[in-house]
């Protein structure tokens, strides 16, 4: 006797074998000791991980007509089987299920521990299973099941608990306001100043004032986790939007996605979110660049020899770094120690192209004692947060047509239809061209910019006075 599995199946999917074949053992059930083949259609696609055992072994027991086939009308059957017959959770579960429901399956038949991440999709019976005899006993009518109770999204409240907050931080009202219009309008920003003035402080509570994810949003963001295997039973769904620190010695690969059965990376796993980079000069050219087309695009695919996989990634980039390679090029207190020559070797380690893309440039000079010591209070991040959610809410209002959701994923057609200038605005926009020399991309970005600004104004048009707070968050030459 044999047991062969063909269909271009990898390592977890040859593997599957022994797992089907202990646990159809364990289950009570005599293995056929005859030749059997499995086929997995279409063979040119490459079929990955263990979602195939309970098919497969419940093909087998098919064939030895101890399943009844009426209950597997319109129903799809994912799940690992351990060695002894329980089932096993297995990852992507979610998108699965959506998949499911757009093909027309009415019912789900997976691992138990998988069941409350289906359960997030309505209009799909889901039948929670526990091992294999459950599954037999379930599709013969011996045994009932309920379906798992379906979860109401809007139901699920968006708290997250954070250490950081705004009104901890003394000074930096200028950093503090580039943040708020970043986390308004989901643009881009690029934090510079010496070690100890705050920077990265800045940027971990800026996660404080990120306006809520839509459902819409919450699903997406839960898709991508379910596919990298980061939910957990306990928590099967993203609430809050997320914020990925990344550390400088991250590989391109972790950072953008890949592997040799590509999995989502960082800047995916930020989608809707925020990617923090601190250190941004120190991070390796290859990584640096590889973020270009995913800040443009909000999506990064992934060749390989077996085909692409594309993960969106529209993520809000929050950098930090010092201005040169002692970090107090720009200090009031401490003198540089770098040459003219170091400054500008270690800038341009962040290429024009990747500059062009991000929105706000801000520095964050040495907060003064007096500040530091004394009474004054500063806004709460709930008071800022507050606004961001007024902004980001007449935003979603604008696009209730289109499938953006902020000022930042404006491309041409969406400026031109909601961020008409009057005729002072093209004044000073013509001035600021030639002044700063701004490309096209800085041009637009400046433009969006502006209309965050005015939202945040509860303005409908948008005024000079925006045009020229956006303007001064401009790199300019020799400013960092």
């Amino acid at each position: 006797p044999s047991f062969t599995i063909v269909g271009l199946g990898d390592t977890a999917v040859q593997e599957s074998k022994e797992r089907v074949r202990s646990a159809i053992k364990n289950s009570g059930v005599e293995f056929p000791p005859h030749r059997i083949t499995i086929n997995l259609a279409p063979a040119d696609i490459k079929k990955i991980g263990p979602s195939f055992d309970l098919p497969i072994a419940l093909g087998i027991l098919n064939s030895l007509g101890l399943v009844d086939q009426t209950k597997l009308q319109s129903s799809l059957v994912i799940g690992e089987l351990a060695l002894d017959g329980k089932l096993r959770p297995v990852d992507g579960v979610l998108p699965l299920v959506i998949f499911a429901q757009e093909k027309g399956y009415q019912r789900i038949l997976l691992p138990r521990l998988n069941a409350t991440e289906a359960a997030l999709i309505p209009d799909v019976e889901i039948i929670p299973l526990q091992d294999l005899n459950e599954l037999v006993g379930y599709l013969n009518g011996s045994l009932e099941i309920k379906p798992f109770p379906p979860i109401d999204l809007s139901c699920l409240e968006q708290v997250g608990e954070y250490e950081s907050d705004f009104a901890q931080i003394k000074g930096q009202e200028q950093a503090k306001r580039a943040l708020e219009i970043a986390a308004a309008g989901a643009h881009n920003l690029l934090l510079s100043g010496p070690p100890g003035s705050g920077k990265t402080m800045l940027a971990k509570a800026f996660r404080t004032i990120l306006p809520r994810l839509t459902l819409a949003e919450t699903l997406e963001v839960t898709k991508i986790y379910s596919v990298a295997g980061l939910l957990s039973p306990e928590k099967p769904l993203v609430t809050t939007r997320p914020f990925r620190v990344v550390h400088h010695t991250a590989s391109a690969v972790s950072v953008v996605g890949g592997g040799q059965n590509p999995k989502p990376g960082e800047i995916s796993l930020a989608h809707k979110g925020v990617l923090f980079l601190d250190e941004f000069a120190e991070f390796p050219p290859s990584v640096l660049q590889a973020l270009r087309q995913p800040l443009e695009d909000g999506q990064i695919t992934v060749t390989r020899a077996q085909g692409a996989v594309t993960f969106p990634a529209r993520f809000t980039l929050i950098a930090a770094m010092n201005p040169c390679p002692c970090g107090f090029a720009t200090d009031t207190e401490k003198v540089c120690q770098c040459s003219p020559t170091k400054i500008i070797k270690y800038q341009s380690k962040i290429s024009g192209p990747l500059l062009d893309r991000i929105d706000l440039f801000v520095e964050a000079p040495r907060v003064k004692i007096d500040k530091l010591t004394g009474e004054i209070k500063s806004e709460s991040s709930r008071e800022i947060q507050k606004r961001v959610q007024q902004a980001r809410d007449r935003q979603l209002d604008r696009f209730k047509n289109t499938s953006l959701t902020s000022n930042g994923e404006m491309g041409a057609r969406e400026l031109k239809n909601f961020c008409t200038l009057g005729e002072q605005g093209q004044t000073l926009m013509r001035q600021a061209i030639s002044q700063f020399g701004l490309s096209a991309r800085a041009y637009y970005r400046v433009i969006k910019l502006a209309r965050t600004i005015a939202d945040l104004a509860n303005e409908a048009q948008i005024q000079t006075p925006h045009l020229a707070e956006a303007l001064q968050y401009r790199k300019q030459e020799n400013r960092y």
